[in-house]
Parts: structure tokens; sequence; C-alpha cells
């Protein structure tokens, strides 16, 4: 084809506005050359940008008249055998590629996620749609596997934003992707064009005059955009590099199957993205040059799927303006009415309008005619201006007013009217005969919005919604993995519509139909898999060896549909991926002896499996013997009284595990004692957790051969200063024996009457409160300083000390609190009135007893002579055999001087 007019053209426009032929003409020059070289190619090459209704609209219209035998399609080549399940779905989805365990990327990359994303109003479906369903036509994705897609990544350039709903941190793969990269152009753009963001630009100078165009002049123009963009714009030299290893990757793989199927390339149709169709690689074409080698793929293991995907997760996903892709959906419809082109649609596709029974044949092939030069005129044609539709701009005007009524909105006949007139006049400001759908948009929420929002919605939501709305995609069950399958057949009981978006309520009275327990199985292995919200249970709970009555759930399987497809990525059934999971955790580098324990809870619960179980107990085993801290001491010993209580209720003997774990758990706790005494970073609660561990595991401990003298050992060696440690010392000497009652209490009371030690007493006070846990029998004596402390101690200090006391009853409510109010009940009054005359017992003076008289010598005598059986059995009691004595003084003279003894002594035989 030949440009000559068009070049001198713009030599003469370069020479004029850059004094002189220079870069400038350079540019413009090289934009004509890739478009002439892009026509010429004898393999058609069809430009498009992704979500275009233009675009769209063209390939139908191409297609029919071509009739291609082979399409190939800019997109991974690894998804080819997914592209059939579309017809099992409820477009827009997207096409998934997804590795858990990867082989050959840094670690920190998993899992890794690409995903492509499909809608109606979009080139490429058409081409599928077109593919799949004529006889005799082969479909060939040619870009790079989603294998090269992270290949071709550096750590630093691995793409984690751009997070949405459906989506996730998936890396995106836009087929057509059609956008300038350096920010100065883009500013420029959205500047003289009055227009907000890209996608509105797009709207007004690309998709409308684009819309009516013929296949050469579309060709050409997009040729043309495409180079400007990749001349102008060619932002980070790292992804121009990728860019263009991805055109030598698809020219390559085309000429690799040309080769082996001996295809004639005018049979065939290129589709891919504009920026790429103006490619200025070597290997460009058929006739290329250059030997590009493609590199093996790694060793990681790819699962594929189809996920589904939505307009707003695409816009987010591709960084669009929100609601640019409802609006890209609704063009899409209003071209194919205007332009009377029938599209291509998968046969079944679900949720589509049904087709007749015998579709009509294909018309006869268009015979080709040499495109001429359509760009020169094109661009010397002024813009057309579009009239004015008041019939659709007034019907917008009207639907908004009532929307915003129904969201709080005090909008009235007046506000449509007002819409009406601002979108023309907004128009009109911005060069435009018809408003756009984003001039009414501005013009809505300027006339509607006003300055508050009275709704949950905003105006600009409610005209993307009016538009076309947030159409969601769904997975059609054919589609769906084993897995997903198989959840949806085991829950088939419930009488549920699952694959539904929304929540449902699923009542299940297992006691009166014990067939739906392997629903409640089911459903608790979901909800510890799925994200929160996809299964809820509302009554009902799972804990160690209980059986479920009754139970009521949430379900939004529908809504959750993309998590619940990516579980089947990892097993092929829901307990292999919750086995396969608590390995994974449990086996963790990172992981904690808390951690393992409660991967053994869980399986349990959800697997009842003895055999894993086993497994991850040996494994906590090995974590706790190499942990050097105590942080996770609370939680160890929590879970190992759990699981004491489970076995001991449920089983004739202790696994082997579990007695080495409190073996070893006990050597270990009393070997980190001293240290966690007196280490700042290890709490009281820490502490505490540990003697708890200690004290409730010794009996245990002791019958499986640990010796107590390590645990004496360890708590004599221990010398915290932290107030509240120090408490927690003289609880666990009072339990081993080594301080009394009495001693304890003179030291409380010592530091209540010092006012040196009152700033530090509430911290005793705590550590008190801690010591309950390992040392329960306290109770009354907590219950007594803790009634001591709130009657002597000044408010100034007790005041900023409550919330302390109420965070750390609240952290142990349970074991706690009962024993704290148990006690409280028996120590103080039961009513009101009693409690003026009340005496706290602690407060009490001991009864004094009457002093007892010395007995006298010769009434002792005479009665121990009188019954000598009852010295004698004494006697033998206690060991002595010296032989009776006479009676005389010494020994009377000795009970005389010494009364105590003999009265001690006649209590002890009164008990």
């Amino acid at each position: 084809m030949s440009f000559e007019s068009l070049r001198t053209q713009l030599h003469e426009a370069a020479t004029r506005f850059a004094d002189g032929a220079g870069a400038l003409e350079g540019m413009l020059l090289g934009m004509v050359d890739d478009v002439d070289r892009a026509v010429s190619e004898p393999l058609e090459i069809f430009p498009v940008c992704h979500h275009s209704p233009s675009s769209a609209v063209a390939m139908a219209r191409r297609l029919r008249d071509k009739q291609p035998k082979v399409i190939y399609l800019e997109l991974c080549e690894d998804m080819a055998p997914l592209l059939t399940e579309l017809r099992n779905c409820r477009l827009p989805v997207a096409v998934q590629a997804f590795a858990s365990e990867i082989e050959g990327f840094p670690a920190e990359w998993a899992p890794l996620s690409v995903v492509a994303p499909i809608t109606e109003a979009s080139a490429e479906y058409q081409a599928i749609a077109y593919a799949l369903d004529t006889p005799g036509v082969e479909l060939v994705l040619v870009d790079r596997s989603t294998d090269h897609v992270f290949q071709w990544q550096t750590p630093e350039t691995k793409q984690t934003d751009g997070e949405d709903a459906l989506h996730g941190d998936a890396v995106g793969v836009e087929i057509g992707d059609l956008r300038p990269r350096f920010a100065e152009l883009e500013e420029h753009l959205l500047h003289h064009g009055k227009v907000r963001h890209w996608s509105e630009w797009w709207h007004q100078y690309v998709e409308l005059p684009l819309g009516d165009s013929d296949h050469d002049t579309y060709r050409q123009v997009m040729f043309l955009i495409g180079s400007l963009f990749r001349r102008l714009a060619p932002g980070d030299p790292r992804r121009v590099r990728v860019d263009e290893d991805r055109e030598r990757y698809m020219w390559t793989r085309m000429r690799e199957h040309l080769e082996a199927t001996g295809t004639d390339p005018a049979d065939c149709l290129y589709v891919c993205g504009a920026f790429h169709a103006a490619s200025r690689v070597a290997e460009f074409g058929v006739d290329g040059t250059g030997g590009f080698v493609i590199t093996p793929r790694s060793a990681t293991k790819w699962q594929h799927g189809l996920i589904p995907s939505s307009h707003a997760a695409i816009e987010a996903q591709f960084d669009l303006a929100p609601g640019s892709v409802s609006i890209a959906a609704t063009e899409y419809a209003k071209n194919l009415r205007r332009t009377k082109v029938k599209p291509f649609q998968l046969e079944g596709q679900a949720g589509a309008k049904k087709k007749p029974a015998k579709q009509p044949a294909l018309p006869a092939r268009a015979a080709e005619i040499e495109a001429a030069d359509q760009l020169t005129g094109f661009l010397q044609r002024p813009p057309v201006l579009d009239r004015l539709d008041e019939a659709e701009l007034l019907g917008w005007s009207v639907e908004i007013v009532r929307a915003a009524r129904r969201n709080g909105y005090l909008a009235s006949t007046a506000d449509a009217i007002a819409v009406f007139e601002t979108s023309i006049l907004l128009a009109g400001m911005r060069d435009r005969a018809r408003p756009t759908p984003y001039d009414f948009q501005d013009a809505a929420v300027t006339c509607i919005e006003k300055d508050v929002v009275p709704g949950r919605r905003d105006v600009r939501r409610l005209v993307e919604i009016m538009m076309g709305g947030d159409r969601i995609g769904q997975v059609g069950y054919d589609a769906l993995p084993p897995l997903a399958r198989d959840v949806h057949d085991r829950l088939a009981p419930l009488n549920l519509k699952l694959q539904q978006r929304g929540v449902q309520r699923a009542l299940l009275d297992i006691a009166g139909d014990p067939e739906l327990e392997p629903c409640s199985n089911l459903l608790w292995m979901l909800r510890y898999l799925l994200p929160q919200g996809a299964a809820r249970p509302i009554m009902g709970e799972r804990k160690l060896g209980e059986r479920p009555i009754q139970e009521s759930w949430d379900l939004a399987l529908g809504t959750h549909q993309r998590a619940l497809i990516e579980l089947g990525y990892e097993g092929v059934s829901v307990e292999q991926v919750v086995e396969q999971r608590l390995r994974r955790s449990a086996h963790d580098p990172q992981t904690t002896t808390a951690k393992v324990l409660e991967a053994v809870e869980d399986a349990i619960r959800y697997l009842h499996s003895p055999r894993l179980a086993g497994e991850l107990g040996t494994r906590a085993l090995e974590v706790l013997s190499g942990e050097r801290t105590v942080d996770g001491a609370p939680d160890v010993l929590r879970r190992t009284r759990r699981l004491l209580a489970y076995y001991r209720t449920s089983e004739p003997v202790l696994p082997q595990w579990i007695e080495s774990f409190v073996q070893t758990g006990y050597a270990h706790y009393c070997t980190l004692l001293p240290t966690a005494f007196t280490d700042e970073e290890a709490g009281a609660n820490q502490v505490a957790a540990m003697l708890g561990f200690l004290f409730s595991m010794e009996s245990l401990a002791l019958s499986l051969g640990c010796d107590r003298t390590q645990l004496e050992l360890s708590v004599a060696q221990s010398h915290p200063e932290e107030p509240s440690k120090v408490a927690l010392l003289w609880a666990a000497q009072v339990h081993l024996g080594n301080l009394t009652r009495a001693e304890l209490r003179d030291r409380c009371t010592a530091l209540l009457t010092n006012p040196l030690s009152f700033p530090s007493y509430p911290r005793y006070l705590s550590g008190f409160v801690h010591a309950l846990d390992p040392v329960p029998s306290m109770v009354d004596f907590v219950v007594e300083t803790m009634s001591k402390a709130f009657a002597h101690l000044p408010d100034p200090l007790l005041l900023p000390w409550l919330p302390t006391l109420i965070g750390t009853l609240r952290n142990h409510s349970a074991q706690h609190v009962p024993l704290l109010i148990k006690e409280a009940g028996r120590l103080f009054p039961a009513r009101l009135p009693a409690l003026d005359e009340w005496v706290p017992p602690w407060d009490q003076e001991p009864a004094a007893t009457a002093p007892r008289a010395p007995r006298g010598a010769g009434t002792g005598s005479a009665l121990l002579s009188a019954h000598p059986a009852t010295a004698d059995a004494l006697a033998n009691l206690l060991g002595c055999e010296d032989p009776w004595q006479a009676a005389g003084p010494p020994g009377v003279a000795l009970l005389a001087r010494h009364p105590d003894t003999a009265v001690a002594l006649e209590a002890l035989l009164a008990t």
C-alpha cells in the first residue's frame, strides 16, 4: 500500500511547525512506516483494545467477511484448554493460572496467580466464539506462557498492587493493552481533550469515531494509535524490553505453526493489541528474521481454571476509571443495534439469549480487495458531530432521578430537567454535540448530590448501575474443578441454590436427621479454608470430643466462588486440602509450638484423624524443644490442657506423643523459668502460664519419670525484681511449701503499710491475680489482698490500676472471675444492711483462750498411777520403751514449767 500522499503532508507539516525537517519528521514518517508495514503483512493483523466496543464490532464484522481458518490470539498459550469451558459460564469471567508450590522463583512470591478477564464486549471473545463453534477453524494462543510471565519479572517488578474482591493479587494479563505509559503525554491528552481520565478520552476520541468505520479505516487508525503511543511513550525500559520479547515470542510461535501445518498466511488472522501490532522487532512478520530462543519452563506445576470476574474487578485490576467497563458494555450493545452486525456467541453460553435451533450458515467469503489509503481521509475529515438523541438523554435523566429517590435523595422532576440541561451544557463546553455518559454522570452529580450523600451509594455509583452496573460473572457447574463440584454435591441435602450470589441460611437439625452430619463436617472445613463470610456459623460450635445437635449457617459460596475454585488447585477433596494446609502450617520454618498444637486440634476437630494428630503432635514436640522464648506459653498451656482433657475422656490411654510432650515440656519450662522471671521481654502472663504448666502437669510428669527436685531448684534460682513477677514467685513458693500463708500475709501487710511501696503495690496485686492460674487455691488470699488494697490505697494510685485489673480479668474471665466471685460471695455479706456491721475475717481478733491452770503434781501423778494402761499405749505410740519411774517431782515440775506441750498433745489426741 502506498501512503505517499500522507508522507508528503506530514513532511510539510513537520517543516512548518518544527522549522525544518528533523526529529518530528522522523517520528511522523516513522508512524506512517509502521502502519504501512503492518498493513502490508501477508498474515493479516487485527489490532484491538481490550474491552473496546468498536474493536468487538469490527472483529465480528471482519470474521464474517474473511472467515479465517486459523486465528492467532494474544493470550498465554497454556490457557488454551480452558477456553472451551467458557460456554458453561456467565461472562465476565477470568481465565486463571495458579501455583501454590513454586520452583525456580523466589519463595516470597508464592502463591503465583495470573488472570486474563474476558467480557462479551471484547474482540477476543468474538474470536474465541467464532473459532470454537465454526467447524474447521483452529484457535492458537501464541503469547508467552504463564511460567514465562514470571520468568521475565524481577523481584522488584512483581505486581502485587490492584487487589480486588475477585482477582485478589493476581497478575493481570490484559489482551490488547493500549494506554500511554508516559505520564506527561497522558496528562497532555487529558488536558486538551477536556476529559478527566484515560477511559473518557478513549471513549470520546477513539470509540465514537471508529464506531461506524469500515474495516480498512479501523485497522489503519488502530495501527497509527499503537505506533503513536509506542514512539511517544516508551515507558520503563525494562517493560519495553519485555514487550518486545513478547512480540518476538508470538511471531516465533506463529511461524512455527505455519511451518508445521503448511497453512497459507492469507487464511490466518492475528489478533493482538494495537501496541504490539506496530512492532519493529526483527522477528516481525512471516518473513521475519532473528533467532529468538524460547527458554524452557520452570519446574513449577501450574493449575488452570476459570474464576468469576466483574466489571469492577477488571477496572481495579488494570487501573481503569470506575464504571468504564459498564459504559463500554452499554456502548457495545448500542453499536450492534446501530450497525446491524450479528455478533458471535458460544453455543449454550450461560446467561445469553437463546439462539434458534438451526444456525444460519455464514455468508460466502468475500473476495479480498487490496486496501486503499483510508488513513489520509480519516485524518483530514473534520469530526462528525453526532446529533443529540434527546429521547435517550431524557430517559437517562428520568431514571437517575428515580434511582436517587430510592436511595434517599430529595430529587424531583426539576432535578431531572436540570440534569438534562446541564448534560448538554457540559458537552458543549467540551466541544461535544452529544453528551457522553461521562458528561451525564458529571451533570447528575452536580444537580442531585449537591453537598451531602444521604444514602450508602453516591450519585456517581447510581449512574454506573443505571448504565449496566457491576456485572458479575459466574462459572458454571460443569466448568468447576472436581473439588468444587464435590462440595456442591455433598451439600445437596441442604436444598439450597449454592451457585447464586448472596447469603443463604441453612438450618441443620442433626439430632433429628443424622444424614446432615456429613454436611456439618464439610461446612466446618469450608469455614477453615474459605474467607470469612463464605461459611459463617450462626448457631453451633465444633469442640473437641463433642458431637453437633443443631446448627445454623449463613452460606455465600456463590459470592466466594473464586476462593472455592482455587481450593481445587490444591487437591481433589476438601479433606486433602485441609490436611495439606495443616501440615504446611506445622512445618513452616516460622511456626511455634502453639500453632502446631492448634493444627493438632484442627486435625481432630475437622478430620477426626488420630494418625495426622499424632504426626503433628510429634512435630509440636520438636518445635518445643527448639524454642528459646516463652512468648507462646499461655497458648501452649491452654491447648495442652484441652488435648489432655479430650484424650482422657475419649481414649483408653494417652497417646505416646502427648506423654512425651508433657515430659519434655516439664523439663523445658523448668530450665527457662529462672530466665523468664528476670527477662524484661517476658510478661507476668507468660511466667504464670509456665508455672501453670509445671503445677498442673506435675502429677503426670512425675509419673512419667520427671524429678520434682528440678522444679524446686528452678524456683529457688529465680530472683525477679518486677513486682508482679515477685508476687508470682511468692505464690509458687507457697504452692511448694517453702513459704507459709502467714509469712506471705505479713509481707503483703508490710508492703501496704510502707508508703514507699504504695506505687508498686498494684503490680503485686496483678501478679497475685495471674497466680490464680497456677495456684487456684490462693483465691481466698487474692480476695483478701484486693480488699485490703481497695480499703487502704489512695485513689490516685488505685484508679490508674483499675483498667489493668479489668483487662487481666477479661483475658482470663473463664478461669479467674468465677473463682473470685464465688470466694467473694462466701466472705462478704449477702445483704446490704449487714455490710455496715460486717467485719472482714482478716481484721477480726483471734478468740482469746483461757489460760490453763497448771495441773498439780499430786492430781496428775495419782491419775497416771490409777490408769497406767493409757500412758503405756501412748508410750508405745510414741515409741518410748523406758520403764515406769516412781512418782516424783521431776516430771510434775516439768509439766508445771512447760504446760504448752501438754496442751498441744491434748489437742492432737482430741482430733
